[in-house]
């Protein structure tokens, strides 16, 4: 026996501990139902280990958590466990109930990185060539502009709706139409340059001669909403939402679907990791990388040279 088990002082323990959270750290309900289920995995396990809440060791925590992950349970709800085991004793080494916390170190199992989700060349070119169904005309040229921006350049959606009309100090980005270059701050807040491609360049030449009648004159986003002020991130989805609807695409479209979207065709075209990392303003190499584990095996004809938006086609 490693301590004389005591149900009830355990019991007792994380019944104070529950209470500070929800008075004192006003968690809400649901996170505290998390917590309190890993309580109780926790007094279990210690329970049939003949141990005390008390006087668990970090052997202790490592060979449950690697039972946890044997159990099934996915590393990211083991995360939560341990986190919440965590918090657990470090309230308990306030108290000076405990000397050390045998959490710290233990980390639970790395979930797989999951692959980001692209549309075939042929989905994607369907919803930047798709006018949208607008009565107003004016919206459906701003519409089409923030497609091809999204899938011509590769960009975030807080990148497109921080573009501002014209450079400046203030600007979080702007787009030099006669270099066609579109400047962005993207995250970590560093800058970077991605080339604009034809398609891209045309559909904002469209729009920018009818945006004095939807924006305010004082307004210097270069997408606005009805209201004539920036666009929301919200008002974006929705949107693109809608347009996939109209272009018959079977999946619900996210911006960041079309930035996967613009790295996963423009790897397959070029090969050029290190050029798409670039492009898509990755602090690592690790994180473009993912995009090379796609199956590119059903990729359609249609994607030409660098980009299937960049490009003039034949006839």
């Amino acid at each position: 026996m490693e301590g004389a088990p005591g149900p009830s002082g355990a019991a007792d323990a994380i019944q104070r501990h529950l209470t500070h959270l929800r008075v004192e750290r006003r968690l809400a309900e649901r996170t505290l139902s998390m917590y309190a289920e890993a309580f109780e995995r926790l007094r279990r396990m210690a329970a049939e280990a003949g141990v005390e809440v008390r006087a668990v060791r970090t052997v202790h925590v490592r060979r449950w958590a690697a039972q946890l992950h044997a159990g099934g349970l996915a590393p990211r709800s083991i995360a939560i466990v341990l986190s919440a085991w965590r918090g657990l004793y470090r309230w308990l080494g306030r108290q000076g109930e405990i000397p050390a916390n045998p959490v710290d170190g233990v980390k639970a199992p790395k979930a797989p990185r999951l692959l980001p989700k692209a549309l075939p060349v042929d989905q994607a070119v369907a919803l930047a060539e798709q006018r949208p169904a607008h009565t107003d005309p004016v919206l459906a040229a701003r519409d089409h502009a923030m497609v091809e921006l999204l899938y011509g350049c590769g960009l975030r959606s807080a990148e497109l709706l921080g573009l501002d009309l014209a450079a400046s100090p203030a600007a979080a980005g702007w787009i030099d139409r006669a270099d066609a270059t579109a400047h962005v701050l993207g995250k970590g807040r560093k800058r970077r340059s991605v080339p604009v491609g034809r398609a891209a360049l045309e559909a904002l030449e469209g729009w920018l001669v009818v945006r004095p009648r939807l924006a305010r004159t004082d307004e210097a986003a270069l997408f606005v909403s009805q209201r004539g002020t920036r666009l929301t991130a919200a008002q974006l989805r929705v949107r693109l939402k809608s347009l996939a609807l109209q272009a018959g695409l079977p999946t619900g479209v996210h911006p960041h679907m079309l930035r996967h979207s613009f790295a996963t065709h423009l790897l397959q075209s070029s090969g050029d990791l290190r050029a798409v990392q670039e492009l898509l303003g990755h602090a690592h190499i690790a994180t473009t990388q993912v995009y090379t584990r796609l199956d590119f095996g059903h990729l359609s004809k249609v994607y030409d040279a660098a980009h299937p938006r960049a490009r003039k086609r034949s006839g």
